[in-house]
């Protein structure tokens, strides 16, 4: 077993991990980056084959390189975003080692620095930054057993409805992946019945303009944490199919049966609450706040952006909301497979460094962690709304970098 010696250690190389290296190259902090799989692992192994970004191609990206197949106004695909991230690497000469799993890390034996333990050996560093990502372990609860004659998956695992086994399917879960993966499943003709809990549900486009362009002028990318335990907003949009706004009213048009929040399973019967329609309206309401919000921008700043009154058309309730389901027979139903699309959990198991709270989240400001040396990015809320996002985890990077090389010089005066 080898030890082997560097300046600042960067664990992962996805959107962070690249980003990371970025900065602490820019600013001549000697680095290495190890990744459990390859660069992008996650956008390769844990994503449907037909996922494509949520946000268009000029705004989910680092500032330094655009896409080369999307143009700026589309959504890029999967397949683009693994090629995107493994040229950004290229372009900064990023200094990566792949099929590198870290099985723990813990401070040094003499006090000074980290020790990051893999299959060959051990790594020190002064310096570690933990770039996993939001997207962890994957989450979902307990409540239809194991033994129970339907096939159970998260999200993650999904691929493409060539997949799923015949029969109906229930989709758990209405954020952006739900919903993709529910209208995904039933286009290609399965029976699919999804279930709506609290989301956002902003516009896709409204008055000419995406709605990251109305988060990034309204200020809301730069809103701030509003509370140490807040989590990531379920936000129903979509950059499938050139971009749409979700309305859970067309889903239902085509097919598909509205569910309330899933609460409970019995005797083969799964039982939701009675909270579909005020989840719907939820949503609503939001949307038309955006609306208010854009509106009153432009007339604070004498825009001249189309009007758009039709946007404000919202229609009547499908009867799956007025007369919601609030049990329902699996087998009765013909429903062979549950998709839980009910997000992720914290993994830092690894860790064995008293860095984390009591919800298992690492205990830090602005990615800075209570341990001197250890710094973590890419997560939910790291230091505001956009910080898990591609371009926005780049600026939490450049942030973090700063803050490296100043510790550097630091210890060594």
């Amino acid at each position: 077993m080898t030890t082997e010696n560097v300046d600042t250690l960067i664990i992962g190389a996805g959107q962070a991990g690249v980003a990371m290296s970025e900065h602490l190259g820019k600013r001549g902090v000697p680095h290495l980056a190890v990744e459990r799989g390859n660069i992008a692992q996650r956008w390769r192994a844990e994503r449907w084959d037909s996922l494509v970004a949520n946000g268009p191609a000029w705004h989910d990206r680092f500032p330094n390189r655009t896409f080369d197949k999307t143009a700026p106004d589309g959504f890029a695909p999967r397949a683009q975003i693994v090629d995107y991230f493994e040229s950004y690497a290229t372009q900064i000469n990023m200094p990566i080692r792949c099929g590198v799993e870290i099985r723990h890390l813990r401070k040094a034996a003499d006090g000074i620095g980290f020790e990051a333990q893999t299959a060959d050996g051990t790594i020190r560093a002064q310096n570690v930054v933990v770039a996993t990502g939001p997207f962890q372990k994957p989450s979902f609860p307990d409540i239809i057993p194991a033994e129970f004659d339907v096939h159970q998956m998260h999200s993650n695992s999904y691929k493409n409805p060539q997949q799923i086994a015949d029969g109906g399917v229930l989709v758990i879960g209405a954020g952006s992946s739900g919903a993709q993966i529910a209208d995904e499943l039933r286009a290609s003709g399965r029976d699919v019945w999804l279930s709506v809990g609290p989301h956002d549900r902003p516009p896709r486009r409204y008055r000419g303009r995406d709605f990251v362009w109305w988060l990034g002028v309204l200020g809301l990318w730069d809103m701030k944490v509003p509370s140490p335990d807040t989590e990531h907003v379920t936000i129903a949009v979509s950059g499938a199919h050139g971009g749409h706004t979700v309305d859970f009213r067309d889903l239902a048009a085509g097919g598909m049966t509205l569910l309330g929040r899933t609460e409970s399973f019995e005797n083969g019967c799964l039982h939701f609450a009675q909270d579909l329609r005020k989840n719907i309206e939820g949503g609503d309401a939001n949307y038309l706040s955006m609306l208010d919000a854009a509106d009153a921008y432009v007339t604070a700043n004498g825009l001249d952006l189309p009007e758009e009154p039709e946007a404000r058309n919202i229609g009547a309730l499908p009867a799956c909301v007025t007369d919601p389901i609030l049990s329902l027979d699996l087998k009765a139903a013909g429903i062979k497979t549950v998709i839980w699309a009910t997000g992720y959990k914290f993994d830092f198991s690894w860790i064995d460094i008293d860095v984390l709270d009591a919800r298992g989240a690492p205990r830090h400001d602005r990615g800075v962690s209570v341990v001197p040396g250890l710094y973590f990015l890419g997560l939910a809320w790291l230091s505001r709304r956009a910080s898990p996002f591609i371009w926005g985890v780049w600026h939490d990077a450049d942030y973090l970098g700063q803050h490296i090389a100043d510790r550097r010089l630091s210890l060594a005066g």
